[in-house]
């Protein structure tokens, strides 16, 4: 795209090919056509785009059959489908699509010699969702026209699409390719050039401090994956997500973001998933990963899915003192008096939630109830009064009236209770405290903007929350403090907070003048 060229959506009547004919590629060749415009499909193997072209009819039909779309619209958006048996037939393109094998030479390649066929004004755009942009883009001539335009499968059903620049790309092309998806009725977001873009680097800690606390023994896959959805309010659990999604492709990715940010401790692996991996067990394709699934040749009741740990049925102390304020649980001092406990406040010090037997109940804070005497930890939730589940946390040395006084309790507030290892952090605040820092850090380098990461989390990956909201909501030092205690308890360098979250730390101290 030249400097002159408009930065505007490209219109209806202009055509789209699309390059790579495989679930990807047909799903954006579907969007481009109800959109309106001619769509090329090309493919390097000979006949494939026929055969995609006859997929996407089928896939027509069934909008038909649903009601999504009345038969005059398919009749007019079939006539607009074409498949292409040579590359040349592409020259009329205003936007070409590359949605092929995820290898940089291959990439490569193919754009060299698109560029070859396209006029000056066409915009060229990659689907990768783990190469750089900028890479890719690195043998062209014209590298100013070259975008990432990375859709979440299913494209024709998911809203997100990243619009990723490259270090070369011209604003111009950038802003043509945001505005294209977005009169495609998708929500696209800006990002720069960074190693997993900002859905595939944020979202890594949902899966990794999740595989962590499995990995210490704090609890099992069944058990993390009920308190993040029933507690943190995600809508899938680490484990059975990475099911679906397969672990070898979720590891891959994990692995390439690791390895393009030269092996960041923030970022590394999980060996039990790779574990997983190297024994075939790739999820619900495999039939078996985290979890059994019912396939053709497995009996069904091997595949019955574990319950999370449960405790049982407990009294409630008939009072509590509450001392200090227990910050993002606050809620809970209403709660507790509406269930009929007596509870008594204490402004000073803190926060803690006494119980009758001297025991506390703290907020997880990064710490460890093995370090104090008569402490049981209780998870972050995203909302104590509508969480069915909350998970508790103790040590060995933790007194069993102290644990059976805090499931009670719990237990009167409605609540199923999960009672877990002594794990820093425990399960949701860390997970949250680490999404938010990663969040902080994001903005910070300009990866994007605030506003675009959370809209990026909730659509990409169906999070309750943006980080970035999260952290409005819990207080811009909690991340940082938690994350602190637990670096000082983990020193790897995994936990250490980002210079950026430091630094909101530090200006809500300069505020309160503390």
């Amino acid at each position: 795209m030249t400097e002159t060229a408009s930065a505007s959506a490209i219109a209806p009547s202009r055509t789209v090919a699309v390059v790579g004919t495989g679930t990807m590629g047909q799903g954006i060749a579907q969007v481009a056509l109800v959109a309106g415009h001619p769509v090329r499909l090309y493919d390097a193997v000979p006949g494939r785009a026929r055969e995609a072209a006859e997929a996407l009819a089928g896939r027509l039909d069934r909008l038909v059959e649903k009601g999504r779309l009345d038969t005059e619209g398919r009749d007019a958006a079939l006539a607009r489908l074409h498949p292409a048996e040579e590359l040349a037939e592409l020259a009329d393109s205003a936007l070409v699509v590359e949605a092929v094998l995820e290898q940089l030479p291959v990439k490569q390649e193919l754009f060299g010699a698109l560029e070859s066929v396209v006029g000056e004004d066409c915009l060229l755009a990659t689907n990768t969702s783990s190469l750089s942009v900028t890479a890719i883009a690195g043998a062209l001539r014209h590298p100013g026209r070259f975008v990432g335009l990375h859709f979440f499968n299913p494209a024709p059903l998911l809203p997100l699409v990243e619009v990723v620049s490259g270090f070369a790309t011209d604003e111009a092309a950038a802003t043509s390719a945001y505005e294209t998806a977005k009169a495609w009725g998708k929500t696209p977001v800006r990002c720069t050039d960074t190693p997993g873009f900002i859905v595939n680097r944020i979202a890594r800690p949902f899966y990794a401090e999740a595989f962590a606390v499995h990995e210490e023994r704090g609890a099992d896959p069944a058990t993390i994956d009920a308190v993040l959805r029933e507690c943190g309010g995600f809508r899938m659990g680490p484990f059975e997500l990475t099911d679906l999604i397969g672990q070898d492709v979720n590891e891959a990715v994990t692995r390439s973001v690791w390895e393009s940010f030269f092996q960041s401790p923030k970022f590394t692996p999980s060996l039990a998933q790779r574990r997983l991996v190297e024994s075939g067990l790739h999820g619900r394709k495999s039939g078996r990963g985290w979890y059994a699934y019912e396939t053709p040749g497995a009996p069904s009741k091997e595949a019955v899915r574990p319950e999370p740990h449960t405790a049982p049925p407990a009294k409630a102390p008939a009072a509590v003192t509450v001392v200090g304020d227990l910050g993002p649980a606050r809620e809970l001092v209403a709660m507790m008096t509406e269930a009929g406990i007596d509870v008594t406040t204490v402004n000073e010090g803190g926060p803690y939630i006494e119980l009758p037997g001297d025991g506390q109940l703290v907020p997880a804070d990064g710490k460890t109830s093995v370090e104090f005497a008569d402490v049981v930890y209780f998870d972050l939730a995203l909302d104590y009064r509508g969480a069915t589940r909350i998970a508790l946390s103790a040590s060995e040395d933790t007194s069993e009236r102290a644990v059976t006084e805090a499931v009670g309790l719990f237990q009167k507030l409605g609540k199923e209770v999960s009672v877990i290892g002594d794990v820093p952090g425990m399960i949701v605040a860390r997970t949250v405290a680490m999404l938010v820092d990663f969040a902080a850090d994001a903005v910070a380098r300009g990866v994007a903007s605030p506003e675009d990461i959370d809209t990026a989390m909730r659509l990409g990956v169906n999070y309750p929350l943006g980080p970035v909201e999260w952290n409005r909501r819990l207080g811009q030092d909690w991340a940082y403090d938690l994350l602190s205690a637990l670096h000082e308890r983990c020193p790897t360098g995994r936990y250490a907070p980002s210079l950026a979250l430091y630094r909101q730390a530090y200006a809500g101290d300069e505020e309160t003048g503390s």
